[in-house]
């Protein structure tokens, strides 16, 4: 085991970049490394616990935000790397450490002695002279110390302590076996004739993935985390369509080592049975009571209303799809794995458009330093220059310096844009380092992207919705690169989870934006603009196939709340199946042929990631978004005006004031719901 002295997680020392020393961090420096954070952080809680003094803004709030740097620093250092590099030393030691991590985080929240503190010092909060945000943050400190159960008896907690113990194993062992599943259900085709309908640039991305598992001669298509795939809309022939399908929808639930069934139900049980003892009805009434929706009343409400006319709208679309089918030699009923293909069939019918065929116009490196930066630079006035002298957690995560209009240094970014088999499924952004004047500390942010790998020598061709995963991600980065605050806890995308997607969600409107997409849509071998009808065909297509997409989500949407709205008794003995089938009967999304977007056995954001009972949180999300963008459109968009309104009253904000008056203070109102509506063709 290594001493503290030679390991480099116990160093503050990052050569000035603020970036963990990866290169010299090995697998077996990652436990001492808590161990000896857990410890120092004990120390500081019980400084806290034992002051003789008075309880104070300084001495109590202040305190708890100075401490635990060194936890933190270790546990964003290692949970980068647990999340897109998880090779089997690190899942062991995600395994071990999961129960850890839980139990002392329970040992620093339901500390009686701290929560009185801080609660004397709620209680005379309106004697004390704070600023906003200090006012903001004892509100935000009390009000999460009680919802975790601070204010219970110590019987009461040592249940809670036991309950997230649990619940911390299982939901990493969710995600372990949904991760090697996935890996394992990768679908191999011996010939590339049963490929047809592929780019050359696709077929060399699963000829590479054939190889690097030693499948030399043969292709491989790896899984993506949603239900559906991207190749499902090139594949001419229905029966690699069909394969492709069935592996992604039964991951999880093969009755093998890495089923989920038995994991997931007994997250749901121990969630409820949580809820319980904190005095909920359910595990969506607790999530949400500390969300802007309040209840799951609200929330249901939402998705009810959206739910019957994306179910009507999908039906339509069902029946023209069929009318295709049934005019073809041998026409079948459509299913699942069918809809992506005729979809585009219709597209091209309806718009003269080939979705698949625009690839050549999204060339990786040019979207991103073209598109995504300049967007950014436009707006905003920040650069972006490569940092290879530095390195971060994998060779394929590239460095980038940040740096504000006049110049001085903002913030890194690190963009990891291919998928790889210990990558987990998806895509997301997180922090390294999270901006704290307190600290003194400035950010460094990471994207996860999911991108095939072509072979070597080959360009890197994007989708269009690779391309809309790019600069959504980039919007959560822009979210965390930007937080102006002093306490650690508010930095960046520390708000509330039904907020979270609403910045990221915006910066998806620069993709169209014609100055950005003239810069970026570019042919990789003729350097040509993306046509003007093209665009124009672009434009009027937005609206297409909304009702697919608008029931897949909402479905798992509807599914998540279904599953969190359950009592504790009798969950062991629900058949997953049979559960789901009947929670989308009953909001009228259970079209076979529309499935949902996740199903219950790797729907990783309820089951291993942070959006249990909150998933609702991207629709949302999307109605504060909708409205945006309108606003953008309305003041004269891509402006450096329009960018430091919304960087200074919102992007900078973080966590600091309540989201809800962040955006009525950017947007002059509150938020109104009909520019939703028209987006996705759901008006009356």
């Amino acid at each position: 085991m290594a001493t503290d002295a030679a390991n480099p997680l116990l160093s503050a020392s990052t050569g000035g970049s603020g970036l963990p020393p990866y290169a010299k961090i090995r697998p077996e420096h990652y436990l001492p490394a808590f161990d000896a954070a857990f410890a120092a952080h004990r120390a500081e809680i019980e400084a806290i616990a034992t002051d003789p003094d008075a309880p104070t803004f300084e001495n109590t709030l202040v305190a708890l935000e100075r401490s635990g740097e060194l936890l933190d620093r270790v546990s964003r250092t290692f949970y980068t790397v647990s999340s897109a590099d998880a090779t089997a030393p690190i899942q062991e030691i995600e395994e071990t450490l999961a129960p850890l991590m839980s139990a002392h985080q329970d040992a620093v929240q339901l500390d009686a002695r701290v929560f009185a503190r801080v609660a004397a010092v709620h209680e005379d909060l309106d004697d004390l002279e704070l600023t906003p945000e200090q006012r903001y943050l004892v509100q935000r400190r009390f009000r999460e110390m009680t919802h975790a159960g601070a204010g219970l008896a110590d019987e009461e907690k040592a249940r809670l302590t036991d309950l997230n113990r649990r619940l911390s194993t299982l939901t990493t062992t969710f995600e372990k076996n949904l991760l090697a599943d996935t890996n394992d259900l990768a679908v191999v085709f011996e010939d590339a004739a049963d490929l047809d309908g592929l780019t050359p640039g696709e077929l060399s991305a699963t000829a590479q993935a054939a190889r690097d598992r030693g499948l030399d001669g043969r292709h491989l298509v790896t899984l993506t985390l949603f239900t559906g795939h991207p190749y499902l809309s090139s594949l001419t022939d229905r029966r690699s369509r069909e394969r492709i399908m069935t592996a992604s929808r039964s991951r999880g639930s093969r009755g093998n080592e890495n089923d989920n069934r038995a994991v997931l139900l007994e997250i749901v049980r121990l969630r409820a049975e949580r809820a319980r003892l904190l005095g909920y009805a359910s595990h969506a009434a607790y999530v949400t009571a500390d969300e802007t929706a309040g209840d799951p009343a609200a929330v249901r409400d939402l998705l009810h209303r959206l739910a019957a006319p994306a179910a009507h709208n999908a039906r339509r679309e069902q029946e023209a799809l069929q009318a295709i089918v049934d005019a073809e030699p041998v026409p079948f009923p459509l299913a699942a794995h069918d809809w992506a293909y005729y979809t585009e069939r219709v597209r091209a019918a309806e718009y003269d458009l080939d979705r698949a065929a625009l690839r050549p116009w999204f060339e990786a490196e040019r979207v991103l330093q073209d598109g995504v930066f300049r967007a950014a630079t436009e707006l905003y006035g920040i650069t972006f220059t490569e940092r290879e002298d530095l390195h971060a957690y994998h060779p394929g995560a590239r460095v980038f310096d940040v740096s504000e209009p006049d110049g001085s240094h903002l913030g890194l970014y690190v963009l990891d844009l291919y998928t790889r088999d210990t990558k987990r499924g998806g895509a997301w952004m997180n922090s390294i380092v999270s901006q704290s004047a307190l600290r003194g500390t400035t950010p460094i942010v990471v994207n996860n992207l999911n991108v095939s790998q072509p072979g070597e020598g080959m360009p890197t061709l994007l989708t269009l919705d690779e391309v809309t995963t790019l600069f959504h991600e980039f919007g959560h980065a822009l979210h965390g690169l930007f937080a102006t605050v002093t306490y650690p806890h508010f930095a960046g995308t520390a708000v509330f989870r039904d907020f979270v997607e609403f910045p990221s969600q915006v910066n998806e409107m620069w993709i169209y934006w014609p100055e950005i997409l003239t810069s970026y849509a570019r042919h990789v071998e003729t350097g040509e603009p993306l046509p003007e009808g093209v665009v124009e065909r672009l434009h009027a297509s937005e609206a297409f196939n909304q009702g697919f997409s608008t029931s897949e989500y909402l479905a798992a949407a509807w599914l998540d709340q279904a599953w969190h709205s359950l009592e504790p008794d009798g969950i062991d003995a629900v058949d997953v199946g049979d559960f789901e089938a009947a929670a989308l009967a009953e909001i009228g999304l259970d079209n076979p042929a529309v499935p949902t977007r996740y199903s219950s056995t790797y729907f990783a954001h309820v089951f291993s990631g942070g959006y249990s009972a909150g998933y609702y949180s991207y629709i949302w999300s999307e109605v504060l978004d909708a409205d945006t963008v309108e606003w953008f459109a309305e003041h004269g968009g891509l402006t450096r005006a329009n960018g430091e309104r919304f960087r200074r009253r919102l992007l900078g904000v973080g966590g600091a004031k309540d989201p809800l008056e962040a955006y009525r203070d950017f947007r002059g109102r509150d938020a109104r719901i009909e520019p939703l509506l028209r987006r996705r063709g759901l008006e009356d």
